[in-house]
Protein backbone atom coordinates (compact mmCIF):
# COMPACT_ATOMS: atom_id res chain seq x y z
CA UNK A 1 0.00 0.00 0.00
CA UNK A 2 1.33 3.39 -0.91
CA UNK A 3 1.80 5.76 1.95
CA UNK A 4 0.51 9.26 1.65
CA UNK A 5 3.24 11.69 2.64
CA UNK A 6 2.09 15.09 3.79
CA UNK A 7 4.56 17.88 3.30
CA UNK A 8 4.02 20.93 5.43
CA UNK A 9 5.41 24.15 4.05
CA UNK A 10 6.45 26.70 6.62
CA UNK A 11 5.95 30.25 5.52
CA UNK A 12 9.00 32.43 6.20
CA UNK A 13 8.09 36.00 7.06
CA UNK A 14 9.95 38.59 5.02
CA UNK A 15 11.43 40.76 7.72
CA UNK A 16 14.77 41.42 9.36
CA UNK A 17 15.99 43.25 12.42
CA UNK A 18 18.65 45.89 12.25
CA UNK A 19 20.39 48.33 14.57
CA UNK A 20 22.87 51.17 14.14
CA UNK A 21 26.26 50.93 15.82
CA UNK A 22 27.09 54.00 17.89
CA UNK A 23 30.81 53.24 18.25
CA UNK A 24 33.64 51.20 16.78
CA UNK A 25 33.34 47.85 18.61
CA UNK A 26 35.08 44.56 17.92
CA UNK A 27 32.96 41.84 16.30
CA UNK A 28 33.85 38.44 17.77
CA UNK A 29 33.51 34.89 16.44
CA UNK A 30 32.33 33.55 19.79
CA UNK A 31 29.94 34.59 22.53
CA UNK A 32 32.75 34.81 25.10
CA UNK A 33 34.61 37.41 22.99
CA UNK A 34 37.90 35.50 22.87
CA UNK A 35 38.37 35.29 19.09
CA UNK A 36 38.15 37.92 16.36
CA UNK A 37 39.47 36.53 13.08
CA UNK A 38 40.46 39.36 10.77
CA UNK A 39 40.31 41.95 13.61
CA UNK A 40 36.83 43.01 12.51
CA UNK A 41 35.58 46.30 13.99
CA UNK A 42 32.10 47.76 13.46
CA UNK A 43 31.81 51.15 11.81
CA UNK A 44 30.08 53.77 13.93
CA UNK A 45 26.77 55.01 12.46
CA UNK A 46 26.50 51.94 10.20
CA UNK A 47 23.47 49.62 10.30
CA UNK A 48 23.83 45.86 10.83
CA UNK A 49 21.40 42.96 10.51
CA UNK A 50 20.54 41.40 13.88
CA UNK A 51 19.89 37.66 13.84
CA UNK A 52 19.29 37.07 17.54
CA UNK A 53 20.09 38.29 21.04
CA UNK A 54 21.74 36.25 23.81
CA UNK A 55 23.35 37.11 27.14
CA UNK A 56 23.73 40.81 26.44
CA UNK A 57 25.05 40.24 22.91
CA UNK A 58 23.69 40.49 19.39
CA UNK A 59 24.50 37.83 16.79
CA UNK A 60 24.89 40.00 13.69
CA UNK A 61 25.86 39.84 10.04
CA UNK A 62 28.94 41.91 9.14
CA UNK A 63 29.32 42.32 5.36
CA UNK A 64 32.79 41.48 3.95
CA UNK A 65 33.91 39.83 7.20
CA UNK A 66 35.13 36.22 7.09
CA UNK A 67 33.09 34.64 8.59
CA UNK A 68 30.28 37.20 8.41
CA UNK A 69 28.31 36.04 11.48
CA UNK A 70 29.67 37.75 14.59
CA UNK A 71 28.89 38.39 18.27
CA UNK A 72 28.83 42.01 19.47
CA UNK A 73 27.87 43.56 22.80
CA UNK A 74 24.41 45.15 22.88
CA UNK A 75 26.12 48.25 24.30
CA UNK A 76 27.63 48.96 20.88
CA UNK A 77 24.19 49.91 19.62
CA UNK A 78 21.83 52.72 20.46
CA UNK A 79 18.66 51.21 21.91
CA UNK A 80 16.86 48.10 20.75
CA UNK A 81 17.07 46.69 17.25
CA UNK A 82 14.43 48.04 14.91
CA UNK A 83 12.22 45.61 12.99
CA UNK A 84 11.95 46.55 9.34
CA UNK A 85 9.60 44.86 6.86
CA UNK A 86 11.24 44.35 3.49
CA UNK A 87 9.61 45.96 0.44
CA UNK A 88 6.72 47.16 2.60
CA UNK A 89 7.68 50.58 3.89
CA UNK A 90 10.50 53.07 3.36
CA UNK A 91 13.45 53.09 5.73
CA UNK A 92 12.91 55.33 8.72
CA UNK A 93 14.96 58.48 8.75
CA UNK A 94 18.01 58.03 10.97
CA UNK A 95 19.57 61.11 12.47
CA UNK A 96 23.23 60.95 11.55
CA UNK A 97 25.73 61.19 14.36
CA UNK A 98 28.23 63.85 13.42
CA UNK A 99 31.94 63.29 13.74
CA UNK A 100 33.93 65.50 16.08
CA UNK A 101 35.32 67.30 13.03
CA UNK A 102 31.91 68.14 11.60
CA UNK A 103 30.59 69.19 15.01
CA UNK A 104 33.42 71.66 15.51
CA UNK A 105 33.91 72.91 11.97
CA UNK A 106 30.47 72.38 10.41
CA UNK A 107 28.58 75.37 11.79
CA UNK A 108 29.54 78.91 12.70
CA UNK A 109 27.51 78.61 15.87
CA UNK A 110 29.88 75.86 17.03
CA UNK A 111 33.04 77.86 16.45
CA UNK A 112 33.34 78.75 20.14
CA UNK A 113 32.96 75.19 21.33
CA UNK A 114 35.55 74.35 24.00
CA UNK A 115 35.99 71.53 26.45
CA UNK A 116 35.47 72.39 30.09
CA UNK A 117 38.61 73.46 31.88
CA UNK A 118 39.90 71.98 35.09
CA UNK A 119 40.53 74.07 38.18
CA UNK A 120 44.32 73.66 38.31
CA UNK A 121 46.12 76.14 36.09
CA UNK A 122 49.65 76.30 34.72
CA UNK A 123 52.39 77.62 36.98
CA UNK A 124 56.17 77.77 36.79
CA UNK A 125 58.59 77.54 33.88
CA UNK A 126 59.10 73.79 33.62
CA UNK A 127 59.29 72.48 30.05
CA UNK A 128 57.75 69.03 29.73
CA UNK A 129 56.45 66.61 27.11
CA UNK A 130 53.09 64.93 27.62
CA UNK A 131 53.41 61.54 25.88
CA UNK A 132 50.23 59.57 25.15
CA UNK A 133 50.26 56.11 23.54
CA UNK A 134 47.65 54.71 21.16
CA UNK A 135 47.22 51.50 23.13
CA UNK A 136 46.40 49.30 20.13
CA UNK A 137 49.77 50.11 18.53
CA UNK A 138 51.70 49.63 21.78
CA UNK A 139 50.27 46.14 22.14
CA UNK A 140 51.42 45.18 18.63
CA UNK A 141 54.98 44.84 19.94
CA UNK A 142 54.22 44.17 23.63
CA UNK A 143 51.67 41.37 23.43
CA UNK A 144 53.30 39.65 26.43
CA UNK A 145 52.52 42.58 28.74
CA UNK A 146 49.68 42.14 31.21
CA UNK A 147 48.01 45.31 29.98
CA UNK A 148 47.88 43.89 26.44
CA UNK A 149 45.98 40.71 27.23
CA UNK A 150 42.51 40.45 25.63
CA UNK A 151 43.71 42.78 22.85
CA UNK A 152 44.34 45.55 25.36
CA UNK A 153 41.30 45.09 27.58
CA UNK A 154 39.38 48.25 28.49
CA UNK A 155 42.24 50.45 27.25
CA UNK A 156 41.98 49.35 23.62
CA UNK A 157 41.00 52.14 21.22
CA UNK A 158 42.18 54.78 23.70
CA UNK A 159 45.05 57.21 24.20
CA UNK A 160 46.72 56.20 27.45
CA UNK A 161 49.42 57.83 29.55
CA UNK A 162 52.99 56.92 28.71
CA UNK A 163 54.47 59.74 30.73
CA UNK A 164 55.03 63.43 31.44
CA UNK A 165 58.72 64.08 30.79
CA UNK A 166 60.51 67.21 32.07
CA UNK A 167 62.86 68.61 29.45
CA UNK A 168 65.60 68.50 28.32
CA UNK A 169 65.56 64.71 28.00
CA UNK A 170 68.67 64.28 30.16
CA UNK A 171 66.74 65.72 33.12
CA UNK A 172 66.17 62.39 34.87
CA UNK A 173 66.35 60.62 38.26
CA UNK A 174 66.44 63.85 40.26
CA UNK A 175 67.85 63.29 43.78
CA UNK A 176 67.67 59.50 43.53
CA UNK A 177 70.14 56.84 44.61
CA UNK A 178 72.26 54.82 42.22
CA UNK A 179 70.38 51.66 43.30
CA UNK A 180 67.03 52.98 42.02
CA UNK A 181 68.64 54.07 38.75
CA UNK A 182 70.16 50.63 38.28
CA UNK A 183 66.88 48.83 38.98
CA UNK A 184 65.10 51.06 36.49
CA UNK A 185 67.71 50.71 33.76
CA UNK A 186 67.45 46.93 34.04
CA UNK A 187 63.63 47.27 33.94
CA UNK A 188 63.24 45.66 37.34
CA UNK A 189 60.22 47.83 38.10
CA UNK A 190 58.68 45.33 40.51
CA UNK A 191 61.73 45.66 42.76
CA UNK A 192 61.59 49.47 42.88
CA UNK A 193 60.07 51.17 45.96
CA UNK A 194 56.28 51.24 45.98
CA UNK A 195 54.65 54.64 45.41
CA UNK A 196 52.19 56.02 47.97
CA UNK A 197 49.30 56.78 45.61
CA UNK A 198 45.92 58.05 46.79
CA UNK A 199 42.62 56.37 45.73
CA UNK A 200 41.72 59.10 43.20
CA UNK A 201 45.00 58.70 41.33
CA UNK A 202 44.77 54.90 41.42
CA UNK A 203 41.25 55.10 40.00
CA UNK A 204 42.44 57.26 37.09
CA UNK A 205 45.36 54.90 36.48
CA UNK A 206 43.08 51.89 36.09
CA UNK A 207 41.51 53.53 33.03
CA UNK A 208 44.10 55.90 31.61
CA UNK A 209 47.41 54.19 32.50
CA UNK A 210 46.98 50.44 31.92
CA UNK A 211 50.76 50.08 32.30
CA UNK A 212 50.12 50.17 36.05
CA UNK A 213 49.62 46.39 35.66
CA UNK A 214 53.34 46.17 34.86
CA UNK A 215 54.36 48.86 37.39
CA UNK A 216 55.05 51.41 34.65
CA UNK A 217 54.10 54.11 37.16
CA UNK A 218 57.25 53.38 39.20
CA UNK A 219 59.49 53.73 36.15
CA UNK A 220 57.77 56.94 35.03
CA UNK A 221 57.90 58.63 38.41
CA UNK A 222 61.43 57.73 39.41
CA UNK A 223 62.90 58.52 35.98
CA UNK A 224 60.80 61.55 35.02
CA UNK A 225 58.36 62.55 37.76
CA UNK A 226 61.14 63.02 40.33
CA UNK A 227 62.26 66.02 38.25
CA UNK A 228 58.69 67.38 38.03
CA UNK A 229 57.61 67.32 41.68
CA UNK A 230 58.28 65.64 45.01
CA UNK A 231 54.51 65.20 45.23
CA UNK A 232 53.95 61.90 43.43
CA UNK A 233 50.16 62.26 43.55
CA UNK A 234 50.32 65.78 42.14
CA UNK A 235 52.50 64.58 39.26
CA UNK A 236 50.20 61.74 38.25
CA UNK A 237 47.02 63.71 38.93
CA UNK A 238 48.10 66.38 36.43
CA UNK A 239 49.35 63.88 33.84
CA UNK A 240 46.29 61.61 34.03
CA UNK A 241 43.81 64.51 33.96
CA UNK A 242 45.49 65.82 30.81
CA UNK A 243 45.36 62.36 29.25
CA UNK A 244 41.67 62.00 30.10
CA UNK A 245 40.89 65.32 28.40
CA UNK A 246 42.92 64.65 25.24
CA UNK A 247 41.47 61.14 24.93
CA UNK A 248 37.96 62.62 24.99
CA UNK A 249 38.76 64.90 22.03
CA UNK A 250 41.73 63.81 19.89
CA UNK A 251 41.07 60.24 21.03
CA UNK A 252 37.48 60.47 19.79
CA UNK A 253 38.76 61.52 16.37
CA UNK A 254 41.11 58.52 16.30
CA UNK A 255 38.33 56.13 17.31
CA UNK A 256 36.18 57.46 14.47
CA UNK A 257 39.00 56.63 12.05
CA UNK A 258 40.18 53.19 13.15
CA UNK A 259 41.64 51.39 10.15
CA UNK A 260 41.93 54.63 8.17
CA UNK A 261 44.70 57.12 7.53
CA UNK A 262 44.76 60.35 9.52
CA UNK A 263 46.87 63.41 8.75
CA UNK A 264 48.97 65.32 11.26
CA UNK A 265 47.60 68.61 9.94
CA UNK A 266 44.01 67.54 10.72
CA UNK A 267 44.95 66.62 14.28
CA UNK A 268 46.62 70.02 14.64
CA UNK A 269 43.56 71.81 13.26
CA UNK A 270 41.24 69.90 15.56
CA UNK A 271 43.43 70.60 18.61
CA UNK A 272 43.60 74.32 17.72
CA UNK A 273 39.82 74.48 17.43
CA UNK A 274 39.40 73.03 20.92
CA UNK A 275 42.41 74.35 22.86
CA UNK A 276 43.30 77.52 20.95
CA UNK A 277 45.76 78.37 18.20
CA UNK A 278 48.78 78.18 20.54
CA UNK A 279 48.68 74.37 20.48
CA UNK A 280 48.96 74.04 16.70
CA UNK A 281 52.76 73.70 16.63
CA UNK A 282 52.97 72.18 20.13
CA UNK A 283 51.26 68.88 19.23
CA UNK A 284 52.83 66.11 17.12
CA UNK A 285 52.09 62.58 15.98
CA UNK A 286 54.67 59.81 16.21
CA UNK A 287 54.57 56.73 14.01
CA UNK A 288 55.91 53.18 13.96
CA UNK A 289 56.08 52.21 10.33
CA UNK A 290 52.69 53.02 8.81
CA UNK A 291 50.71 53.20 12.06
CA UNK A 292 50.24 56.00 14.58
CA UNK A 293 51.91 55.15 17.86
CA UNK A 294 51.83 58.26 20.07
CA UNK A 295 50.59 61.82 20.48
CA UNK A 296 53.13 64.27 21.94
CA UNK A 297 52.20 67.65 23.40
CA UNK A 298 54.76 70.25 24.47
CA UNK A 299 53.93 72.05 27.73
CA UNK A 300 55.41 74.76 29.91
CA UNK A 301 54.61 74.97 33.60
CA UNK A 302 52.68 72.69 35.94
CA UNK A 303 49.00 71.95 36.30
CA UNK A 304 46.33 70.42 34.07
CA UNK A 305 44.89 73.38 32.15
CA UNK A 306 46.09 72.37 28.69
CA UNK A 307 45.25 75.69 27.04
CA UNK A 308 47.50 77.53 29.53
CA UNK A 309 50.24 74.90 29.43
CA UNK A 310 50.78 75.11 25.65
CA UNK A 311 50.71 78.89 25.42
CA UNK A 312 54.45 79.45 25.92
CA UNK A 313 55.66 75.89 25.28
CA UNK A 314 58.36 75.02 22.77
CA UNK A 315 57.35 73.88 19.24
CA UNK A 316 57.73 70.17 18.42
CA UNK A 317 57.62 68.20 15.18
CA UNK A 318 55.96 65.00 14.00
CA UNK A 319 58.11 62.18 12.60
CA UNK A 320 55.38 61.44 10.03
CA UNK A 321 52.65 63.45 8.33
CA UNK A 322 50.01 60.73 8.06
CA UNK A 323 49.44 57.35 9.66
CA UNK A 324 46.93 54.52 9.95
CA UNK A 325 44.97 54.31 13.20
CA UNK A 326 45.61 50.76 14.36
CA UNK A 327 42.76 48.49 15.46
CA UNK A 328 43.06 46.04 18.39
CA UNK A 329 44.93 42.82 17.70
CA UNK A 330 47.48 42.19 14.98
CA UNK A 331 47.91 45.00 12.48
CA UNK A 332 45.72 44.85 9.43
CA UNK A 333 45.19 47.66 7.00
CA UNK A 334 41.45 47.83 6.33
Amino acid sequence: MKKLVLITLTTVSLFSKSATATKACEAFNDLKHTKNYGNVVLKADSSYQILRQQKGNYFIKVPNAKPMMRWVSVGCFNGEAETKVKNKSPKPEVKEKKSIFSRLFGKKSESKNEVSKTSVKSSGNLDALLVLSWHNTFCETHSNKKECKRNGGDAKNHLVLHGLWPQPRNKEYCGLSGKIKQLDRYKRWNAMPKLDLNPNVLSLMQKYMPGVQSNLQRHEYYKHGSCYSKDVNGYFSNALTLDKEVDSTIGEYLRENIGKKVKAINIKLLAAKIYGKDIKNKIAIKCKGRVLSEIWISTKGKGNDLKSLVKNAKPIHSNCQEAIVDAPGRFKRF
